[in-house]
């Protein structure tokens, strides 16, 4: 990629770029209207052929026809005025990794972590907008006031990494790590195993390490967390993303050999029981398929194209990946990695394009850039589209709560309890 063609890519949103060539993005499909796709079994366009679709994949969230019409201009138009009549009754939290026609509208904008802070910091707001996807918003209606509703403007706006870990396949794994470890704590009082799921997994799994003495970790506070489980634990089982949890434990110091990859589908997880009793962390078989796009060869190019090109690419990157860069970190740390950057430098990240191009944009002195040449949004984040925050906030203005995300009872109740540790649990230099 020339430099001309990085400082264009950086004036058009993601989602002009990909109207504007559909070809030159990793699906011709992300140029239609996700409502298209609400109803189809699978995570949309861009999404990976190597994620595994499991059941159940349809969270209808059929757009009405009205707003499928309506253009850009009288989207937008409403939204404004949406907000302006509800004010401080609602707050519309964004992921880093939202379409910019969204995260424009966002009174929080932040990585996994920050949003769930942010959400309490306006506990009088009646509402809660997430535009993210789905484990965000459950995690946002955990850890909201009863009275709250939480809203998910897209139903369909799942993950495929937190489906690649289910509670029925985690309760399997951890029945047969009992029976290998035993459930008595040692002679310092550590108990055989801790569990520790990202929090890109759904509210039953958090619940599950609620329950079991475990916590929730996001990309921003790891290895703060595998210090805390540590300390209460002899070893790790680390879900649902691999790469996150091998990034975090090698930088610790802990060897690979101690890492083996837990596969839910094979007995004892494809591993030897001797194996099992030397693991210090042990891995589910979980991926991003947009981190998992990172490769070597494109940091070579990178380096090959713009000497002292500064690499920085988050951790759910492949381990390779990781090495290969000059840091890694969090989408809050790459934010801060560019800020932190001086005029003139060139920069190339490993994340989602739509973070990237942000950042470039508000770094223009800067070239900033992403390592993947070809133009492939987070498929589940980019389903909420405008459409659907024009008429999920209209509804409000109606007096109708539209797609509300309401997490059972119980589940909540033990899934608070890991997200409180996580809460706790501060990232590095915070």
């Amino acid at each position: 990629m020339t430099t001309t063609s990085i400082d264009s890519a950086a004036n058009r949103s993601v989602n002009d770029q990909i109207v504007a060539d559909p070809s030159a993005s990793c699906d011709v499909e992300l140029a239609e209207g996700p409502w298209i796709f609400d109803l189809v079994p699978g995570y949309g366009p861009g999404c990976s052929e190597d994620d595994v679709i499991p059941e159940p994949v349809v969270r209808p969230g059929q757009l009405p026809v009205e707003y499928q019409k309506m253009s850009d201009d009288e989207l937008h138009a409403r939204i404004r005025a949406a907000k302006e009549k509800l004010g401080e009754r609602v707050v519309i939290l964004g992921h880093f990794y939202q379409r910019d026609e969204v995260v424009q509208y966002a009174d929080f904008v932040g990585d996994s972590f920050q949003l769930a802070n942010a959400a309490l910091t306006k506990p009088d707001a009646e509402t809660i907008v997430f535009c993210g996807v789905h484990f965000m918003a459950e995690t946002a209606d955990i850890l909201a006031r009863p009275e709250q509703h939480v809203i998910l403007p897209n139903l369909a706006a799942g993950c495929s990494m937190a489906d690649m870990a289910d509670e029925e396949s985690v309760e399997a794994a951890w029945e047969e790590l009992t029976e290998i470890y035993g459930d008595e704590p040692d002679a310092d009082g550590k108990q055989p195993i801790v569990p520790v799921t990202y929090m890109n997994s759904s509210a039953a799994l958090k619940a599950f390490c609620g329950r079991h003495g475990g916590i929730v970790c996001t990309s921003s506070n790891a290895s703060t967390v595998l210090e805390w489980a540590f300390e209460r634990g002899q070893r790790v089982l680390f879900f649902p993303d691999q790469h996150l949890g091998r990034n975090t434990a090698k930088a610790m110091g802990i060897p690979l050999e101690q890492m083996p990859t837990w596969n839910p589908r094979r007995p004892l997880g494809g591993n030897r029981e001797d194996r099992l009793q030397e693991a210090k962390v042990l891995l589910w078989h979980g991926f991003c398929s947009v981190h998992k796009r990172f490769t070597v060869a494109q940091i070579e190019k990178a380096r090959a194209d713009h000497p002292g090109v500064k690499v920085i690419v988050h951790p759910e990157a492949p381990m390779p990946v990781v090495d290969a860069a000059d840091a890694f970190g969090s989408t809050d740390k790459i934010r801060r990695f560019v800020a932190a950057s001086e005029p003139g430098d060139v920069i190339a990240i490993g994340t989602e394009i739509n973070m990237v191009n942000r950042l470039a944009a508000e770094y223009p002195d800067r070239t900033v850039f992403c390592l993947d040449p070809v133009v492939c949004p987070c498929s589940t984040m980019y389903r909420i589209h405008p459409g659907y925050l024009a008429w999920v906030l209209d509804g409000l203005v109606e007096g109708e709560v539209r797609n509300q995300i309401v997490v059972d009872a119980d589940v909540a109740r033990d899934a608070k309890v890991a997200l409180e540790r996580m809460l706790a649990a501060l990232p590095k230099g915070a």
